[in-house]
């Protein structure tokens, strides 16, 4: 079973539109409903795995200070506000498509931003640490922006959004992390990167399948009643990642090495569209299921971008040092 998840993960932008096209046929089945039940299982199938690779351990590590600062400021003080921006231009009147919208926004980095990273030959103890700085700040931003900025157009409790995040995320974090401690000191670190690391990312990629498909369920009749509306989600997609990937390679061209400047990139451009999935399905109620759509796209555009983006790193920011394969071989240990 192994073996055949982590086909699935390596094939993203296959394995997604799959998922959906086979919720959207599952949503016409008179048992689609049912699948409500569902959401919290798989939301800790798919937040628990990335937290056992999480090396929380990296944020006491020195260095890399201008990166992580230019980091934080396009994650919190840019993008969202670009997000919310586009939503209210091409999702005037579907606030919880605008929701969607910021909510990919709000969370960013996730474990591809220390793969691609490596695949790329950045700086990876940058890319780590930006992915758990990351992680945390986006946890405890998100309910204040969502309240800020959608409160207006969308019922938020505050007090519900929060717990979310509680569940979502930090208890995960602490059953991740008492597990990563666990097998550190009964395997040993070799071991555990080798052999134990590499097991748990496939099952964060079953989760978020098993979210996307009942997602689409949930969604089926009313999107086959308008068959456009799915392909309407994607313009505003297109133009966030567009913004974000110029204004960060401009910003890590500028004041960057290169190493530090790709894990800016990937820092900021990546997102932890797992985390926001599971906001969308978990916080929002029913409606939430709009939400979730949009980070479900997102996830194709987000893969595939990431994958070009690398094809252009010399170009962009010089030739990579002579030790990137091994560099990406520990990106291939820190997937996800």
């Amino acid at each position: 079973m192994l073996k055949y998840l982590q086909i699935m993960a390596k094939n993203l932008t296959l394995a997604i539109p799959l998922a959906m096209l086979a919720g959207l046929a599952f949503g016409l089945t008179p048992v689609a409903g049912s699948l409500k039940v569902l959401i919290l299982p798989l939301t800790f199938l798919m937040v628990y795995p990335m937290m056992v690779t999480l090396r929380l351990g990296s944020l006491l590590e020195k260095g890399d200070a201008k990166a992580q600062v230019l980091a934080q400021v396009i994650n919190f003080m840019i993008i969202p506000f670009v997000a919310f921006g586009l939503g209210q231009v091409f999702f005037a009147g579907k606030p919880y498509y605008a929701m969607g919208l910021l909510l990919a926004a709000l969370l960013p980095t996730s474990g591809m931003t220390i793969s691609w990273t490596g695949f790329a030959g950045g700086n990876l103890g940058a890319a780590v640490k930006m992915t758990v700085l990351g992680l945390i700040l986006g946890s405890l931003a998100t309910p204040f922006f969502v309240q800020w900025l959608m409160g207006a157009s969308v019922p938020v409790d505050l007090r519900s959004v929060f717990s979310q995040i509680l569940y979502i995320v930090f208890l995960p974090m602490l059953a991740g992390q008492l597990t990563r401690s666990y097998l550190l000191k009964k395997h040993g670190k070799p071991a555990f990167q080798k052999e134990w690391a590499p097991r748990f990312p496939p099952f964060s990629t079953l989760g978020v399948i098993g979210i996307v498909f009942v997602a689409m369920a949930l969604k089926s009749q009313q999107l086959l009643a308008h068959p456009m509306e799915l392909l309407n989600l994607l313009p505003p997609l297109l133009a966030l990642y567009g913004i974000n990937f110029v204004l960060s390679t401009v910003a890590a061209r500028l004041f960057l090495s290169r190493g530090d400047a790709i894990a800016l990139v990937y820092g900021t451009v990546m997102r932890n569209l797992s985390i926001a999935l599971a906001l969308s399905m978990n916080a929002f109620g029913s409606a939430g299921s709009e939400a979730a759509l949009v980070v479900a796209l997102a996830y194709v555009i987000q893969v595939q971008s990431a994958a070009w983006y690398v094809k252009y790193t010399d170009r962009l920011f010089g030739k990579a040092a002579a030790d990137a394969p091994a560099l990406a071989a520990v990106a291939e240990q820190s997937a996800r």
